[in-house]
């Protein structure tokens, strides 16, 4: 998860030497006096990142400060500074953390294709991107804000996270379709990410697969049973 990626602002804020995650190389990242955390430290840092995930889940991240989050984890601000910058520095190892489910959505959506119909495929592709999206709803919502506002951070968060889609529908997308694949499948998750942002619905489903469907083969939807 955390080893495979890195957050360059993380790292230069936090004094994390690569792993931005709670992983078992304990070694791989350091509190910002540069001592390697033990067991109470990780646990510390875990609990900073529970709250501060809870509290993005009803409340916009502007809202939410170091000293709510510090107090909830039953520690000090100066404690949470130990291993963040800021909230912000916070939700991009969260966003990072999402980086395995995201690679097995990339797998999902590159096998939906195989041994059924295409138009099958594409309600799957939908399916399983809002299943993933109501998982991480509260994070998400966080970079898809701060990536359109031009945060390069979150535009390299959330790269990490959906770039493995694009690719997977990139890599099924009819090539006489006349239009550069990779361009294409970004449109369809971006699609995906600004609908499913909005909550679920038959109907909005629908509708997704037969623009997934559309993307894909290029051919029109057939009319839905």
């Amino acid at each position: 998860m955390g080893e495979q990626v890195s957050l360059d602002e993380v790292v230069q804020a936090s004094k994390v030497n690569g792993d931005t995650s709670d992983g078992g190389d304990t070694g791989a990242w350091r509190a910002s006096d540069g001592r390697v955390p033990g067991r109470r430290g990780r646990a510390t840092r875990r609990r900073l990142l529970d709250q501060t995930a809870a509290m993005l889940r009803g409340r916009s991240y502007r809202d939410v400060t170091v000293i709510e989050i510090a107090r909830a984890a039953g520690t000090s601000p100066a404690t949470f500074y130990q291993y963040f910058a800021d909230v912000e520095a916070a939700v991009l190892v969260l966003a990072d953390g999402l980086v395995a489910d995201a690679e097995a959505l990339a797998k999902t959506v590159g096998e939906a294709w195989a041994g059924r119909s295409d138009y099958e495929a594409a309600l799957d592709v939908v399916d399983a991107f809002v299943a993933f999206w109501d998982r991480h709803r509260p994070v998400l919502r966080v970079v898809e804000l701060a990536a359109a506002e031009g945060d390069h951070r979150f535009r390299r968060a959330r790269a990490r996270v959906l770039d493995g889609v694009a690719a997977e529908l990139a890599a099924v997308t009819r090539s006489e379709q006349g239009v550069d694949a990779a361009t294409g499948a970004g449109v369809l998750v971006t699609m995906l990410a600004n609908v499913a942002a909005q909550g679920d619905d038959p109907d909005v489903r629908t509708a997704l697969g037969r623009h997934v469907y559309w993307g894909v083969t290029g051919e029109t939807p057939p009319v839905p049973a």
